[in-house]
């Protein structure tokens, strides 16, 4: 019933080579991770990546959480909040429970990341400034460079992601934490966004008690 997350996320673009290139980054595959199955359209009996998410067993649904941000506490507190009513309820919950995430708890999110995916066809001497780059980082702040790319054209993504890394570096450690964090927050939503195949229902989230608790109204 489940099918690839790489199924779910956006094709890449694929343009004319600038130059030896080296293979994008890509987030690790965690073990045992279960994505949330693609929604058929208009098809009749078939079931939408919500409803699934809302009826799975637990341990399926946290292990599809997981694929989106490695925190188990976060996954957990997800699951257990179960049913949402719209895929704009649960990606305001994910906001709610990555702000509750001790520094710890980041720290174990951050250790499951990989570099930022670059396109396909970026050439070696840009991965060799990254390179160099991220070493400065890592070594600076102890952990791996984490940004949310999402809605950055492909041509803009090696830009950005130099811009942000150098900007960084200025920051003091405990400054650099909570950028960290915020930048997880965003790649959980942008995940979840992306499984659920849901782009543009997106809404900014709320500041009261995580959505969808007591709210059994059935998914759309």
């Amino acid at each position: 019933m489940t099918s690839p997350l790489s199924q779910h996320l956006p094709p890449t673009h694929t343009r004319r080579p600038r130059g030896p290139t080296l293979p994008a980054h890509r987030l690790p595959d965690l073990p045992g991770r279960v994505a949330i199955p693609a929604q058929s359209r208009g098809a009749p009996g078939t079931t939408s990546p919500l409803a699934w998410f809302n009826t799975a067993p637990d341990r399926d649904a946290e292990r599809a959480l997981l694929a989106c941000l490695h925190s188990p506490r976060w996954a957990l507190l997800l699951a257990g909040h179960r049913p949402y009513p719209d895929v704009a309820s649960l990606l305001a919950a994910s906001d709610e429970a990555t702000y509750d995430l001790s520094p710890g708890e980041v720290a174990e999110a951050l250790s499951a990341e990989a570099l930022p995916s670059l396109p396909e066809d970026t050439y070696t001497a840009a991965h060799t400034a990254l390179t160099a780059a991220h070493a400065a980082y890592e070594a600076r702040f102890g952990h791996v460079f984490v940004i949310c790319l999402d809605g950055v054209p492909d041509d803009e993504v090696l830009d950005r992601v130099l811009e942000d890394i150098r900007s960084r570096l200025a920051n003091d450690p405990e400054d650099e934490r909570a950028v960290a964090a915020d930048q997880l927050r965003l790649l959980a939503r942008e995940r979840l966004t992306a499984t659920l195949g849901a782009r543009g229902t997106t809404r900014p989230a709320t500041n009261g008690s995580i959505p969808g608790e007591n709210d059994k109204t059935p998914p759309p």
